[in-house]
């Protein structure tokens, strides 16, 4: 198969997870990079062999590159996207799709006119972790799901991240930055969530970096770093979520799913494999149960969700990671916020289909036959 030429807007951090999944699957072919900073593009493109380093401008006028691969801050999210639209091409963002519900829509809306797709992280459900959940699910190993419970419990950032005051400003905090991961894993599991309740705060008000190299510098907490939530399914399943920086160490799962037949543990959605766990019905032994799916390499594998666009773009079938789902996660994030806000529920608007599964018995760097 014909690899799919992609642009690299954005070589930050997370611009090598996703030029090593390019390097790493044939149906992938990393054209050119672009940054704010063109030595840093220039560096990107040297480390992993892009095709060239360029200015914004060159590369949506590239004829040959199909899909934009978004990896600006949120804040320029929905500008980078649009500019790429306007050019006539494919965009896959990372998450969240927009910092706002008005600027994803106004995404989807581009795209819809133009004709072309949007893909959104995360795409860490494709992987082999997430898939063997999925599976499990749709054959009824758990019965029917009538609820669910996920936990990201962390102290933030500033112990670590060479910059981490971002993560403390409107439009990033623990929903906005790690909800995503969650929500995306809950909604491909169980499907569309009708309706959410929050309650959110700003607990601890000024945070002192202890990283390098910014070292002693403090940050005055602009969003919320305590969120948490419940959930109605439009399956008719309830669930709760707590997304913090506020706390330190945990022993709450991650995720946990409960039919009426078993209870299924969920790994990290941040992660790519397992371990998943089974605890049926009756018994109080938790069973390990082996992988389904292949893909659970973390350095060649976190852009996935492209990997899958790209499969689609060839075939013409429906791409998984889609910028629908990202708009109904990032419509939940904002809702849990102005739940709390106006201490009422939510009725949330928008609706999405649950992404189709991977198939198995798939190589290890391949996401179709």
């Amino acid at each position: 198969m014909e690899p799919v030429k992609i642009g690299i807007v954005g070589c930050g951090n997370i611009s090598s997870s996703y030029l090593n999944t390019a390097n790493a699957f044939p149906i992938l072919e990393a054209a050119a990079c672009c940054d704010i900073d063109a030595s840093r593009a220039e560096a990107r493109a040297e480390e992993f062999g892009v095709g060239r380093a360029c200015s914004m401008a060159d590369l949506l006028a590239d004829p040959e590159i199909q899909i934009v691969v978004n990896l600006t801050t949120p804040q320029s999210h929905m500008e980078v996207s649009l500019a790429a639209i306007e050019a006539g091409k494919h965009v896959y963002t990372e998450k969240p799709l927009a910092v706002t519900v008005e600027e994803g829509r106004r995404i989807l809306e581009a795209a819809e006119k133009k004709g072309v797709r949007v893909g959104c992280a995360p795409g860490t459900f494709l992987a082999a972790g997430l898939q063997t959940c999925r599976k499990m699910i749709d054959e009824g190993v758990i019965g029917r799901p009538v609820a669910c419970s996920a936990f990201m419990m962390s102290h933030g950032h500033e112990s670590w991240h060479p910059d981490p005051a971002y993560y403390y400003q409107v439009g990033a905090g623990p929903m906005f930055d790690m909800g995503p991961y969650y929500l995306t894993a809950l909604t491909t599991l169980l499907g569309p969530i009708a309706q959410v309740a929050g309650t959110a705060g700003i607990l601890i008000g000024e945070r002192t970096i202890t990283s390098k190299p910014k070292y002693g510098e403090k940050i005055t907490v602009r969003t919320p770093d305590h969120v948490t939530g419940t959930m109605r399914f439009a399956s008719g399943a309830i669930g709760t979520i707590i997304t913090t920086f506020a706390t330190w160490p945990s022993q709450l799962p991650r995720i946990e799913i409960y039919g009426t037949e078993a209870t299924l543990a969920v790994p990290d959605p941040n992660t790519l494999a397992g371990p998943v766990r089974l605890c049926k019905a009756g018994t109080r032994e938790w069973e390990d149960i082996e992988l389904t799916h292949p893909h659970s390499q973390r350095k060649d594998m976190w852009g996935l969700g492209v990997v899958d666009l790209a499969y689609a773009i060839r075939s013409g079938r429906p791409h998984r990671a889609t910028g629908k789902q990202g708009y109904h996660v990032l419509e939940l994030m904002q809702s849990f916020l102005d739940s709390s806000a106006k201490k009422e529920y939510i009725a949330i608007e928008s609706t999405m289909e649950r992404p189709a599964p991977v198939p198995t018995g798939l190589d290890m760097y391949e996401l179709d036959k």
